[in-house]
């Protein structure tokens, strides 16, 4: 870099005058920061915002966007150049270190490249974004590993002794084109062909590849989700793994695809990466305006002397297009709510996240389930078990240009959101055991073509299975469903749906659909009393599960823990879930319904509507003598009247464990 320096003259360029200027002026302090480092060797990034650039000098900004290959580079010396100017001023102050490498990152944020007409998915990248700076959103799938290779070197003419850098084309693998005639632009052309490298000029870096789809979440029905080659260097590489959501602004070029026998060797296209932002924190966040919180709180406030109606006029927005249901669409509520990961001090993690399935008959509405809680939640990846491996539900190892990566599968593209997994049973034994880890531990541990790893997978798991051939209640869960008992133990929730062809509960769902179908030829209420369209109930599970951190009551404590004393002592056929997990699923579920009742406090209430919800997971139950099929339970007139008579003969039954 100091050929760099030596080769400006005393009135620099007018493009790099002026960002050098910018910079001084807008972001002195972090040229200080970076002079303060002590180490001259590394690579630095110094961030700006492009929103910024624009106010400020509009048609250097312009020309960014235009030719980013150019001036990117002119930006990184005009930092550079910026930083010596801040280091000379600040000699007398402080001890700073001249540095060789600073990156201009350019963050688009805010600006009018976010708007769709620059920044397209990346299904809908084309030949007319080639060149220009462009930004694409997607999740990481693939990451490969971190390499070294040659940047930039210097040459000078051996006739003119004119100094001039030469840079690696990645379109041809990295390789180094010579001019053809010396590049000095003097008043008489040079015309030398002879160039002699200099000793010590060669920059290496860093260089890292990785993979980013577009989300699916984005996509319509039957469409395959693209992805694209990005080049990660120098800083930004390790900054992102398998499963991250990312926004990447960078410079779409293209590289020769590798030499196969009889293939045609095709352009393919990559990014160039000059900016990564990880959206992971982001990614359970929905913008909930002031107003829409007013909303929360004026609702509960009209529901204070009666809340299990509240609470109930929430569920009825769960699939609405299924009738019934009342112990699903709790099962549901809680499950997309979850309770409060808890950390004791070893660091062992107990997860916060619960885990749902539904065994039933065809046609009791368990798909239906599946992919309304997939719209109620931010971050969702839907499956079925039998178009699934264990590769592709948890990591694959795949081979690109005679390396080995890793690529990720559902349950990590899933991470921080929600795995639906559809007909279950149609998974291979095999398959299913891969799963054990990622649900308890929501890690998966990989090892692999000789890639030895971690991926995290902090997801919410909601199955749906059939049973096998005629569900027998008088046979343990997991013979009636030929899922094992440890994956059986590892679901907080299992709700088992038999269509036993009741005459009456037939003519009360036929009245329902026709019902509903009248409706939606009119308008639907805006009240939130009686009618929680999707986007409110997103916005309100979002909400409730970010802002509120439930503890236990002492009550809510000795209710939970006779409850698992009494369930210890039963011998029942759910034997192997009684367990330290059932306890574990009882504080998630009573933590997740105080979240769900707008509440930091987990009360009595929700410690025994925690208890419903396990025993509901049982054809025979301990405490309730009439828990029934849960696919015809139903929405109560008066839930608080009805909750109250189950409180009192729970509690009297609880008694006997303290006796």
């Amino acid at each position: 870099m100091d050929i760099s320096l030596a080769s400006m003259d005393d009135s620099p360029t007018t493009p790099l005058k002026a960002f050098a200027t910018f910079l001084i002026r807008h972001h002195s302090d972090q040229l200080r920061s970076i002079a303060h480092s002590p180490d001259p060797k590394l690579h630095y990034p110094l961030f700006v915002e492009f929103a910024e650039l624009m106010d400020d000098d509009p048609p250097l900004a312009r020309l960014l966007f235009s030719r980013p290959t150019d001036y990117l580079r002119i930006f990184d010396d005009a930092a550079v150049w910026a930083h010596m100017i801040i280091l000379g001023d600040s000699k007398g102050s402080m001890n700073g270190v001249k540095k060789d490498f600073i990156h201009v990152r350019i963050n688009v944020t805010g600006s009018p490249l976010e708007f769709p007409e620059t920044f397209p998915s990346i299904g809908s990248v084309r030949v007319k974004h080639h060149g220009v700076l462009l930004t694409l959103k997607g999740t990481v799938i693939r990451s490969g590993t971190i390499k070294m290779y040659e940047g930039e070197r210097w040459y000078i003419c051996r006739k003119c002794k004119h100094k001039f850098p030469v840079y690696p084309e990645l379109e041809t693998r990295n390789s180094i084109q010579l001019p053809s005639f010396c590049p000095s632009q003097r008043s008489k052309p040079c015309e030398g062909k002879s160039f002699e490298c200099l000793e010590g000029s060669v920059v290496r870096h860093d260089y890292q590849e990785i993979k980013i789809q577009e989300s699916t979440q984005v996509l319509g029905v039957g469409s395959i989700p693209r992805s694209v080659l990005v080049i990660l260097k120098d800083d930004l590489v390790d900054l992102v793994k398998a499963g991250d959501d990312v926004i990447v602004t960078g410079v779409l070029s293209a590289k020769w695809s590798p030499d196969l026998k009889d293939v045609r060797c095709d352009l393919d296209p990559m990014l160039i990466a000059n900016h990564v932002r990880r959206t992971n924190e982001l990614k359970v966040e929905v913008d909930i305006p002031d107003d829409i919180i007013m909303k929360f709180t004026q609702f509960w406030s009209n529901f204070k002397d009666t809340p299990l109606k509240g609470r109930n006029a929430i569920l009825r927005g769960i699939c609405p297009q299924v009738f019934g249901l009342f112990t699903v669409k709790l099962a549901v509520a809680l499950t997309l709510i979850g309770g409060v990961q808890h950390v004791d001090i070893s660091g062992t993690k107990v997860r916060g996240e619960s885990h749902l399935l539904l065994v039933g008959d065809p046609g009791t509405g368990k798909s239906q389930f599946l992919k309304f809680a997939a719209k109620l939640s931010n971050r969702a990846v839907i499956t079925t078990g039998l178009g699934s491996t264990s590769a592709g539900l948890t990591v694959a190892a795949v081979k690109d240009g005679g390396e080995w990566m890793l690529e990720a599968g559902a349950l990590v593209l899933a991470d921080g959101g929600l795995c639906c997994i559809d007909e279950v049973d149609s998974m291979r034994e095999h398959d299913r055991a891969t799963i054990h880890e990622a649900m308890e531990q929501q890690t998966i541990s990989v090892a692999k073509a000789g890639l030895v790893t971690t991926l995290s997978t902090r997801t919410i798991v909601f199955g749906a299975t059939n049973p096998k051939g005629h569900y027998d209640p008088e046979q343990p869960l997991s013979v009636n469903t030929t899922l094992s008992g440890p994956l059986l133990s590892r679901f907080d929730i299992v709700l088992v749906l038999l269509d036993t062809k009741n005459p009456e509960w037939d003519a009360v769902v036929s009245s329902h659909i026709l019902y509903e179908s009248e409706q939606e030829k009119g308008k639907r209420d805006n009240d939130l009393s009686n009618n929680w369209p999707l986007t409110m109930l997103r916005r309100y599970i979002q909400f409730v599960k970010g802002y509120f951190r439930p503890v236990l009551t002492q009550e809510a404590e000795q209710i939970i823990s006779n409850y698992y004393q009494l369930q210890r002592r039963s011998a029942m056929d759910n034997a192997a879930r009684t367990t330290v997990r059932m306890l574990e699923s009882l504080i998630r579920l009573a933590q997740a319904h105080a979240r769900l009742m707008f509440r930091n406090e987990v009360t009595r209430l929700d410690a025994i509507t925690a208890i419903l919800c396990i025993e509901s997971s049982m054809m025979t139950s301990a405490l309730v003598d009439s828990v029934g099929n849960a696919l015809h339970s139903n929405f109560t007139e008066n839930p608080d009247e009805e909750y109250a008579k189950q409180e009192t003969l729970i509690l009297d039954k609880l008694k006997s464990v303290d006796e």
